[in-house]
């Protein structure tokens, strides 16, 4: 253990605080009108760690010198926050929303429950388990803009929102195991394991189906007298009167399976978004404005938490290589909740001589636990800058999300238990 590596953990943990304490600073920001704007910037979930990474390089600098410091910088890989952006402002153009919206529309009419109920369900099953074929990320960005107008918002009690916000995270972290390449915990060992998409649908698979059908029905229940009757449109976007052609959205679909199909290569997926970029302008009177603003936001959180995570394998990796195969299911699940569950199985797929059983749990409980906070998953950063407004101060609280998360959690680890 080197001076720097301790550093490194005591800014770690310095922003997994800040990040569990946002809420308050955003309660500072409306008690305190003289520094509302420094307390709304420290209150931004998606600014903490890119803030200390900053500081961890700046260190990094001063203990180790500034060649040190870059060169960390640089070895560092960002295709996943590259892609986490691109992905989330394509998946989210109107042409993407309004075909997405059609298609569940004509679906809800053949439920035995009202439209905005069934939609509801959709979101928070349909859509997660859509992600295992166009990665979590692009599920968490269609399933909050399908939510967002129905049921966060104004009139919804707080704790179902937190209810139904730990249930979509939930479903989207376990909602992309039914292929190798759509969650990115099981990408990271996909390759080193053998796993393919066959394989995670037999193992997995059908089990995270069980639990998200299971989880959505419930807090859809829940909802049931606060959404009936409810008609909203499926975009938190204003929606112009012209209709959007067809093709218009199936070239947006193009787009999208172009960024996913090129997902780990970013030269070619942000080539491609640069083209959708002159695409949208080039048929402007089809667009509502693109979320570029939450995508970065998110893009740089994702960014800071690979720049601090890559300190942390000196404690973490030892962690994981002694633990008998059930003890490490459980502390996957607890420790994704204050690392990232891709970390965590990336360091397990650095481990010589894990048994198959001890691989399983070690991907059952990171993916289990992915809802518990905001940085336990990829994907939950997405999720919290498009819903976050619709929460009291316009802020999600660590202790809310936590509590609202647990009891779907429960029921996906009973099920990757079985």
């Amino acid at each position: 253990m080197t001076l720097m590596n301790t550093l490194g953990a005591v800014i770690f943990g310095l922003a997994l605080l800040h990040t569990f304490s946002a809420k308050f600073f955003e309660v500072l920001a409306h008690k305190n009108t003289a520094h509302a704007g420094l307390f709304h910037l420290l209150g931004e979930v998606e600014v903490v760690f890119g803030f200390w990474a900053f500081v961890l390089i700046v260190v990094m600098a001063l203990v180790s010198g500034g060649d040190a410091a870059v060169s960390y910088a640089e070895s560092r890989q960002y295709t996943e926050p590259l892609f986490v952006f691109v992905v989330m402002v394509v998946a989210a153009s109107r042409p993407v929303l309004e075909l997405v919206g059609r298609v569940l529309k004509a679906l809800a009419r053949f439920t035995p429950v009202p439209d905005t109920i069934a939609l509801v369900w959709f979101g928070l099953a349909v859509v997660p388990l859509l992600g295992s074929l166009i990665t979590e990320p692009a599920a968490m960005t269609l399933a909050a803009l399908m939510l967002a107008p129905k049921i966060f918002r104004q009139g919804i009690p707080e704790w179902l929102k937190y209810a139904a916000l730990g249930v979509l995270f939930v479903n989207v972290s376990i909602g992309g195991t039914l292929t190798s390449y759509a969650a990115p915990p099981v990408l990271m060992v996909a390759a080193a394991w053998q796993w393919d998409s066959a394989f995670m649908l037999a193992t997995f698979g059908w089990k995270a189906a069980v639990a998200v059908v299971l989880n959505a029905t419930v807090v859809t229940l829940l909802l049931r007298k606060h959404i009936a009757g409810l008609t909203t449109d499926a975009s938190t976007q204003t929606t112009p009167t012209e209709p959007v052609p067809l093709i218009v959205s199936l070239i947006h679909l193009a787009f999208l399976a172009g960024v996913v199909v090129f997902a780990h290569h970013p030269v070619f997926f942000l080539g491609l978004f640069l083209f959708f970029m002159g695409y949208t302008q080039a048929y402007e009177r089809h667009q509502s404005p693109l979320i570029l603003k939450e995508g970065l936001l998110v893009g740089f959180f994702l960014a800071g938490l690979v720049v601090l995570g890559g300190m942390q394998q000196w404690w973490l990796q030892p962690i994981v290589a002694s633990l008998a195969p059930h003890t490490l299911f459980f502390a996957a699940l607890g420790l994704t909740a204050i690392t990232d569950n891709a970390a965590l199985t990336y360091l397990g797929s650095l481990i010589a001589g894990l048994s198959d059983q001890a691989k399983y749990l070690l991907v059952a409980g990171a993916v289990a636990g992915g809802g518990l906070t905001v940085i336990a998953n990829a994907p939950n950063p997405a999720g919290v800058a498009l819903l976050k407004r619709g929460f009291n101060d316009e802020s999600i609280g660590a202790v809310g999300l936590l509590l609202g998360a647990l009891p779907p959690t429960i029921v996906a680890a009973v099920m990757f238990l079985l």
